[in-house]
């Protein structure tokens, strides 16, 4: 009776595991947790010193990633529709620069020029840029549905045009970013730094919305599914692909303004460089099937943090950076193959 117990307990775990992407990835993130706070060790002088040490390093860990967080939200959304968007490094650097050149206190500020100044000013740029950015989306959703270019290769070309011609016209101009603007990111909430989460956990909670109980989130999905089943049932495929895309440009633009009130400056030519590694990894792990037609936000929200402490326990422990991008790999190619068994099974 006791064998059997436990047989089936290991049953339902395996069926769980196999089949409920969110499931095996809320266990996953639970392990690198704790992984993560025996890393840390114990060796305090109280727990309460052992508690603000543990909340500072996850509160560092949870903004460092909010930005590329914030970016895997919209490759969910992408991924889902069927598609791929490998731009979204050099989308961010173009509008991270628009961003710069806008409120450049500078000779050169645009917007200075203008006679503009102050939180209007921050207010008139961030807008410009997220529409930039949209804009940028929207090119890359143009060459998907009326060139009819597979995404991986739109989206490639546009990753080297992208950053080639930023750093073209950026070279040898080095906007100067307002101190206010700083606030964005910098603002605290006692002696913590914490806008960025609070930024990516809003706008996870606006998505998980959009895809659970919007008439877009499920002609989203449709389309993934079966893209001559969501035509044939009147859905606008062209149309839906477009908006993902522009969505996927929206939230890169974001992650701009977060990194650039983040950090004052910009690093043009390797600034949000392996975003794109990130952010598929990110969805790919919180459960979304890149055949299309399946995904969650909350498992990429997941997926993200996984990410993310794996990231933070591989520099604890001192491993080479050039190794940490193949533990990444190596868990997407692990996450793809426990999609391929979950179909099969």
């Amino acid at each position: 009776m006791k064998d059997r117990r436990k047989e089936t307990l290991f049953t339902w775990f395996k069926r769980q595991w196999m089949g409920t992407p969110l499931f095996s990835t809320g266990v996953a993130l639970v392990i690198m947790i704790i992984l993560q706070t025996l890393t840390l060790g114990f060796d305090y002088d109280s727990f309460g010193a052992w508690l603000m040490s543990w909340l500072n390093n996850w509160i560092n860990i949870l903004r460092n990633n909010a930005g590329v967080g914030i970016v895997a939200l919209g490759m969910t959304f992408v991924i889902i529709s069927g598609g791929i968007d490998l731009a979204v490094g050099s989308t961010l650097v173009a509008t991270g620069a628009v961003l710069m050149m806008l409120i450049d206190n500078g000779p050169k500020g645009i917007l200075g020029l203008l006679g503009l100044s102050g939180p209007i000013a921050f207010i008139v740029a961030i807008l410009l840029s997220v529409a930039f950015g949209s804009i940028l989306g929207a090119l890359i959703g143009l060459l998907v549905t009326k060139g009819k270019i597979p995404p991986f290769i739109a989206s490639l070309g546009a990753m080297k045009i992208y950053r080639s011609v930023t750093q073209h016209f950026m070279q040898g101009y080095n906007p100067t970013v307002p101190k206010p603007f700083l606030a964005i990111s910098s603002f605290r909430f006692g002696n913590y730094m914490i806008m960025p989460i609070l930024y990516w956990l809003i706008i996870a909670l606006i998505l998980y919305y959009v895809s659970k109980k919007t008439t877009f989130g499920r002609q989203v999905i449709a389309v993934g599914s079966n893209e001559r089943a969501a035509k044939l049932s009147g859905v606008n495929v062209e149309k839906v692909k477009l908006k993902v895309y522009v969505l996927m440009g929206m939230l890169v633009s974001i992650s701009a303004i977060i990194q650039v009130s983040r950090i004052g400056s910009m690093d043009f030519a390797n600034a949000g460089s392996g975003n794109e590694m990130d952010a598929i990894a990110a969805a790919v792990v919180g459960g979304t099937s890149m055949s299309g037609g399946k995904g969650l936000i909350i498992g990429t929200v997941f997926g993200m943090l996984i990410i993310a402490v794996m990231n933070n326990l591989l520099n604890l422990f001192g491993v080479p950076p050039f190794l940490r991008e193949a533990f990444k790999g190596l868990i997407v190619v692990l996450a793809v193959l426990l999609q391929k068994k979950e179909k099969t099974s």
